[in-house]
């Protein structure tokens, strides 16, 4: 467990898998739209078939970005584990609170950061 004082680890714990378990349910959700899109011209027009592939494609380049932030939680939850959550990968110093309560899965001070 972390050492930090300042932050309700508790709290965050419970933030970070609360929002696992949201962008999950999120992306079961939308997994037809990430199906490939049919060809057959005789049943869909082409307009139709590249507003499909557009829709498609949307929903891939979401997917993508939601297994980064599964990534990132991973991340902050071993943390959290292991002790070292609130500390910046680069200085070792503290993340500000406020900081860390925005997004528990930062992972530099702001400092580090700029």
């Amino acid at each position: 467990m972390s050492r930090r004082k300042d932050i309700d680890i508790k709290a965050m714990r419970r933030t970070l898998e609360e929002e696992r378990e949201a962008v999950q349910r999120s992306s079961a959700a939308t997994a037809d739209d990430r199906n490939p899109v049919e060809l057959d011209q005789q049943s869909v027009g082409r307009l139709s078939r590249i507003d499909a592939i557009q829709v498609q494609e949307m929903a891939r380049a979401t997917e993508v970005r939601r297994k980064e932030r599964l990534l990132r939680i991973g991340g902050a939850l071993k943390r959290i584990e292991d002790g070292s959550f609130g500390e910046c990968l680069e200085c070792g110093e503290d993340i500000a609170a406020k900081r860390l309560q925005l997004d528990p899965t930062v992972l530099l001070c702001i400092d580090c950061a700029g």
